[in-house]
């Protein structure tokens, strides 16, 4: 199943869970030209700046952003047919509950696009600075299981430690 739709083919709902505000790279921008069949794509950011500067270069009527954080998502259960997170994930507070709610948010047969630091290189971090990060494949599928992602699919887009995993409910 292509993981740019839903169950029914169409994607319902777009959710960034974070703002990228580049000119060049904006996720919003981007993937609003990739989905011209979705009908809604929302962006939230725990940072009220990005939210205004996201806010102020939107060009697209189906695009909207608000404050807010993975692990508590404003949004209804089983809302969106697609959550993407792109590189806030080691940022995320309690990276477990931040899954569970894109999982909640994510409507039966969606896809949860998650593209991180995900490496077994990234390994000496995670007993210093950033412990309990979670930085390999295998302890982000364990939190993936444990949200109740059923099925995942690993890419290596950008590099040895970059890389996006595909999970559905």
């Amino acid at each position: 199943m292509d993981p740019n739709r839903g169950a029914a083919g169409q994607a319902r709902h777009l959710i960034p869970a974070d703002v990228d505000t580049s000119p060049r790279t904006s996720r919003g921008r981007l993937l609003a030209d990739r989905l011209p069949e979705a009908k809604e794509l929302v962006g939230i950011d725990a940072a009220a700046g990005m939210i205004a500067v996201a806010q102020s270069t939107a060009n697209d009527p189906r695009l909207s952003f608000s404050h807010g954080v993975a692990e508590n998502l404003p949004h209804p259960d089983a809302s969106f047919d697609l959550v993407v997170s792109t590189t806030s994930f080691d940022h995320w507070e309690d990276q477990g509950a931040g899954l569970s709610e894109c999982a909640r948010v994510l409507a039966p047969n969606g896809h949860f696009v998650l593209t991180d630091l995900f490496s077994g290189l990234l390994v000496p971090t995670m007993l210093f600075s950033h412990r309990g990060r979670t930085r390999t494949k295998h302890r982000a599928e364990a939190l993936l299981r444990a949200a109740g992602f059923r099925t995942t699919e690993w890419h290596s887009p950008y590099s040895l430690i970059i890389g996006t995993v595909v999970a559905s409910k």
